[in-house]
């Protein structure tokens, strides 16, 4: 199953040298473990709530290449450039299978809720 790893990343000054060859690296970094770019950066459109800075999605085969690539000697050699420099978050999030369908979660949750509910009942 696919996996991503996600960053929110805040706005910064002047980006300078050390970010601007962490950009020029990372591609490099990710190839030997599948990922490419889904989102890198872009105007953002708040719809709910404000977001400080940008959005990047890397898309890779599953998620042992996600932590494979994070991990990597490779990309912890120029992490620093961007992490000395901006601030943010990131995160590994799995994908959804094939045919994936809410509805189908929505209904696992609704039995569980109701099975707690008649737990606590029987327990009263």
């Amino acid at each position: 199953m696919s996996a991503y790893a996600i960053a929110h990343l805040r706005p910064i000054e002047e980006p300078g040298e050390d970010v601007f060859t962490y950009i020029e690296r990372i591609q490099a970094t990710l190839d030997p473990f599948g990922g490419h770019f889904l989102v890198h950066g872009g105007q953002l459109e708040e719809l709910e709530g404000s977001w400080p800075g940008y959005v990047v999605v890397i898309a890779f085969p599953d998620r042992a290449a996600v932590r494979g690539w994070y991990e990597s000697a490779a990309y912890q050699e120029i992490l620093p450039l961007r992490t000395r420099h901006i601030e943010g978050e990131a995160i590994i999030a799995d994908g959804v299978a094939p045919g994936y369908d809410p509805a189908h979660l929505a209904a696992g949750m609704r039995a569980a809720a109701k099975a707690a509910a008649d737990s606590a009942d029987a327990e009263a």
